[in-house]
């Protein structure tokens, strides 16, 4: 067992397909609700962009990182919040980290909309996963919630 957090890096199709995905947002288009989230580099201090897809569950909207912990998630936790942006509309966001064992709901939710796209970075936990296995994916799976301010 890894003692080093998961992390799934995108592989050169997935990283064009982000690229994509991110441009369409910047101007205008988003895709099922993508958006582009800019969060403040941790080292760097500059804005960092990847696209992102907010889920709104009971009421509250939520970032979730299918990928695990990665660069935007360590980024998130410093900066505890961002901006979403779809074309010239920017929505400044502050960001609080959902607990492990409070996931299980979101996460569930999230699949259930998102799994077409995000299934292949669960490990073979879906929707229709148990209860018990998406709680043990939970901890690879960092969980944002996010209010939007204005």
């Amino acid at each position: 067992m890894s003692s080093q957090p998961y992390y799934l890096k995108g592989s050169p199709i997935n990283v064009r397909f982000n690229r994509v995905i991110g441009w369409l947002a910047r101007h205008g288009l988003s895709l099922m609700g993508s958006a582009e989230m800019s969060v403040r580099g941790r080292k760097s201090g500059q804005m960092q962009r990847i696209p992102v897809n907010p889920h709104t569950y009971e009421g509250a909207q939520f970032l979730v990182s299918a990928r695990g912990h990665s660069q935007w998630v360590r980024n998130m936790r410093v900066a505890g919040g961002g901006e979403l942006r779809v074309g010239r509309k920017v929505r400044t966001f502050t960001a609080v980290e959902v607990p492990d064992e409070e996931r299980l709901p979101i996460l569930r939710a999230y699949l259930e909309k998102w799994g077409w796209e995000v299934n292949q970075y669960f490990d073979g936990v879906t929707a229709k996963s148990t209860d018990a296995e998406i709680v043990a994916a939970a901890p690879d799976h960092p969980v944002f919630r996010i209010t939007v301010e204005g």
